[in-house]
């Protein structure tokens, strides 16, 4: 074991701070594992609460079934709670459940609420709203959702802002998707301004403080990486987002991982230093699994890169708030 110890090469893990869930994540997970404390299995989750494969697992192991739509819900558990995922329903969905008796807790992120409350102020203020996003992610559906039909637009890139042509080129307000990059809004934004003069700004950003965290946190951390790994879903926007990121701040490779098994040794070749940050879905308990599954290949060193810390702290809905929460219950993402 000594020699077998000895011939480990030596390599750096810079761990990023923040990463990892957000308040808004770790809230919506929170209300579907207290649902099932309070109200027992099964717990109904539409769509993805987060975009995490474990996580999901996770929740189902618990009791929790995720269903597309509430027509799945069968009649005899129509007394059992059914959650909304942390991307936000468009008013559609609550109306939906209110029309079929279900009781419902909405786990919308609080900033997504924001987002919404801000296109609907854009609206009531007799703008067109144009939201900066990425078509058919959940976030921008239910954003979509909260006006009527017709009453947003919606520009992805720099080339779409180039083509846009609003109905009233002097009555524009946009909102962003919470997850995006920041650089690459900025350069959006900074378009539609150039072309459109009178465009009002929401009342605050849009992106959330977790995504900008997580990304200043790997702009620091990625020059001089070899290889920077992302721990998150493929369907995770803001997890993508990171991948983009680092490379662009000096990492040589940035690759998206769910869990240490997906991890290409083969292909990792000479390293000496290796990034590591993860996305707002995805699980602590995953962080902690690759940096094991480094140390079992190398003679591995983890160095911290903080940036800033977060003490965010969102309440769950008043029906759950009396159902006492251990850190036994969130194990399965958190680790012991």
């Amino acid at each position: 074991m000594a020699s077998s110890a000895a011939a480990k090469s030596p390599v750096t893990i810079r761990l990023c701070g923040p990463r990892g869930f957000c308040a808004g994540v770790d809230r919506a997970i929170q209300i579907v594992v207290l649902a099932l404390k309070e109200f027992g299995a099964p717990v109904y989750v539409r769509h993805e609460i987060v975009h995490n494969r474990y996580v999901v697992e996770g929740l189902e192991a618990k009791g929790a079934i995720f269903v597309e739509e509430l027509d799945e819900i069968p009649l005899e558990h129509r007394k059992q709670p059914v959650v909304f995922s942390a991307h936000g329903v468009p008013k559609s969905v609550p109306a939906d459940a209110d029309a079929r008796n279900l009781f419902y807790l909405d786990a919308t992120c609080p900033l997504v609420s924001k987002v919404h409350k801000q296109a609907m102020r854009h609206h009531r203020l007799g703008r067109h709203v144009v939201l900066i996003g990425h078509a058919g992610h959940p976030e921008v559906i239910g954003t979509m959702g909260q006006l009527p039909e017709g009453a947003v637009s919606l520009v992805e890139t720099v080339e779409d802002a180039d083509v846009y042509m609003p109905p009233d080129p002097d009555n524009l307000g946009f909102v962003t998707q919470t997850t995006l990059s920041v650089d690459d809004t900025a350069g959006v934004i900074k378009r539609l301004h150039e072309r459109f003069p009178n465009l009002t700004a929401p009342a605050a950003d849009s992106i959330c403080y977790a995504t900008t965290n997580r990304q200043e946190a790997v702009k620091q951390a990625a020059p001089g990486c070899d290889l920077f790994l992302i721990v998150g879903a493929p369907n995770s926007s803001n997890s993508k987002r990171l991948v983009e990121v680092a490379l662009r701040a000096g990492a040589k490779k940035s690759v998206l991982v769910q869990r240490a098994s997906e991890i290409d040794w083969e292909a990792i070749g000479d390293i000496s230093t290796v990034g590591l940050s993860a996305g707002a879905s995805a699980p602590e308990v995953i962080v902690n699994e690759i940096i094991e599954a480094f140390r079992e290949r190398y003679d591995a060193a983890v160095e911290l890169a903080d940036t800033v810390e977060e003490n965010e702290n969102f309440l769950v809905n008043r029906e759950i708030r009396h159902v006492e929460l251990t850190a036994a219950d969130m194990a399965f993402v958190n680790g012991e």
